[in-house]
């Protein structure tokens, strides 16, 4: 695994193994989610959920994301994602305490987070979610997002989830619209309603 473009490029990120709880977003899979999100990314504030290896996040960073912030329970997780960061975010960033921030949550419970001083905005112009296949924690994650202080007007929210599965295609802010199929992964794109 490596950060794809941007000023990480090239980058080798730290990897579970043969861990059977983390499950990574391969490069292949992440370099079409990039190419599809464009220049989007840049200067965007993204929350990266069930963040694993942090290479979602971080690959936001490299391309020019002003800030990060890595959810996740699992010890595992959060030492790669601080080590990840460690090796990407110091190359790519001034204050880089203040653009990638590591929370320990557990998103089976809520996602009501509980952001550090250092976060003054809670809305977020882009959200990756990559909770463990088949489930149900992808929909359950987006319900919840749905009706969040997370989302802001702009939102772009971006759900990982085993390609032969279903999610809605609306919830009550949000809508799906693109869908993507790489081999297993299957993305879904969910955008904001806009209010009449």
């Amino acid at each position: 695994m490596r950060i794809i473009s941007g000023e990480a490029r090239g980058r080798k990120l730290f990897t579970p193994g043969q861990s059977n709880s983390i499950r990574p977003t391969t490069d292949r899979a992440r370099e079409a989610l990039f190419s599809i999100i464009g220049t989007r990314v840049v200067s965007a504030r993204v929350l990266d959920l069930y963040a694993g290896t942090g290479a979602l996040g971080l690959e936001a960073l490299s391309r020019g994301a002003r800030q990060a912030v890595f959810v996740d329970k699992h010890h595992k997780a959060l030492e790669l994602i601080k080590k990840n960061c460690a090796l990407c975010v110091q190359n790519i960033a001034t204050e880089p305490e203040k653009r990638a921030i590591i929370i320990k949550h557990d998103l089976r419970r809520s996602i009501n987070l509980n952001f550090p001083d250092s976060i003054q905005e809670n809305a977020f112009d882009l959200i990756f979610l990559d909770p463990p296949y088949e489930q149900g924690l992808a929909h359950a994650t987006l319900d919840a997002l749905d009706t969040s202080q997370l989302l802001a007007s702009n939102s772009l929210v971006i759900a990982e989830e085993c390609s032969g599965q279903k999610l809605p295609d609306s919830f009550t802010r949000l809508i799906l619209s693109d869908q993507r199929r790489y081999g297993d992964t299957g993305f879904w794109f969910y955008t904001v309603k806009m209010e009449l």
